[in-house]
């Protein structure tokens, strides 16, 4: 998917030009809180947002590059749930995104492939990463 240069400083509203409903019909905090951040450029997103998004399938051709650079820094970055949160999120995405995105697939493989232990240690799993 080729993207505009200045895409990190736009939502995901106006990226995918996503409906973003009437957020007093949202029928949970978490709809709600997604909502919210369909309208947040995504260079504001924290580690938990991108998590957030993620594990709700938002506008993954868009922030799974920038989770890619997160992980990046650090692999186990932590949004609010625990240590690896975002990694684990990555981790469960659908296998038909990866199919879609092979080089994205490719970064997010390197960046696990030498590091299993650890994964292993905090009991992170890779199976559905690799199916």
């Amino acid at each position: 998917m080729k993207r505009e240069n200045n895409w990190q400083y736009k939502s995901l509203f106006n990226l995918e030009k996503t409906n973003s409903d009437d957020l007093g019909e949202a029928s949970t905090q978490l709809i709600k809180r997604c909502l919210e951040l369909i309208k947040v450029p995504l260079n504001e997103y924290t580690i938990e947002d991108l998590r957030l998004m993620i594990g709700q399938d938002y506008g993954l051709p868009y922030l799974i590059p920038l989770a890619i650079e997160k992980l990046n820094d650090d692999l186990f970055a932590e949004g609010d749930l625990y240590e690896g949160d975002l990694l684990v999120n990555v981790l469960r995405i659908d296998h038909t995104f990866w199919k879609q995105n092979p080089d994205l697939w490719t970064q997010v493989d390197n960046l696990i492939v030498n590091r299993r232990y650890e994964i292993d240690g905090l009991r992170i799993s890779i199976e559905k990463f690799y199916s």
